[in-house]
């Protein structure tokens, strides 16, 4: 693909990214109760989800992704009931200090987690089969156009999220006593949970 279309796609989907969506949300609550243990296995999982969208929009599939609606809205669903289940977890999150190790995170769940809010998230699946055709070719797009598309979306998408997670790292470090990190849990679950409220809702 031309340089230009390709700068025009990743100013595009950087524009959609940086405004906070639910992955981006549900990232940050977590990173901020939980230090970054799991955030790189949620965030593979939202750019994988990406990744499909794409792929759908950009092979014609916009029509069966259409039929399929139903799946997704299972998808979407579970994906809500998960970050329940991830809010529950840290509100009810023993207080360690930030010296002690962090919890091991179940890279899968964390992973399926990602990828299940991606997939439910309609503003995802608008950029892609509404917004994209407006700035891509679709139509001429070749194989090579498609893996550089592809890898646009991975550093992008990538990008955004690994420096919310690292943002969020370092405001979790301004809260050292028991207390504060009591309320930073809560405070995290809370937005989590609303988070699974909004993507239930939609």
């Amino acid at each position: 693909m031309e340089p230009a279309a390709l700068l025009l796609f990743a100013a595009s989907y950087l524009a959609v990214l940086v405004l906070p969506g639910p992955s981006v949300t549900a990232l940050i609550a977590r990173v901020l109760a939980q230090g970054l243990g799991g955030a790189p296995a949620f965030v593979a999982g939202v750019v994988v989800a990406a990744l499909v969208w794409f792929t759908l929009a950009a092979t014609g599939l916009a029509l069966l992704a259409a039929s399929l609606g139903g799946v997704f809205e299972v998808i979407r669903y579970a994906g809500a009931a998960y970050l329940l289940f991830l809010a529950w977890k840290m509100w009810r999150a023993p207080v360690r200090p930030l010296a002690a190790p962090p919890p091991v995170a179940d890279a899968g769940r964390m992973f399926l987690a990602g990828l299940a809010v991606n997939l439910g998230n309609p503003k995802a699946m608008m950029f892609f089969f509404a917004l994209l055709p407006t700035v891509v070719d679709l139509g001429g797009l070749t194989l090579l156009g498609f893996v550089e598309l592809a890898l646009v979306i991975v550093l992008v998408c990538g990008g955004v999220l690994g420096g919310y997670a690292l943002a969020a790292a370092r405001a979790r470090r301004l809260f050292t006593s028991p207390c504060a990190m009591r309320w930073m849990n809560r405070g995290g679950a809370t937005v989590m949970a609303g988070t699974a409220a909004t993507i239930a809702a939609r």
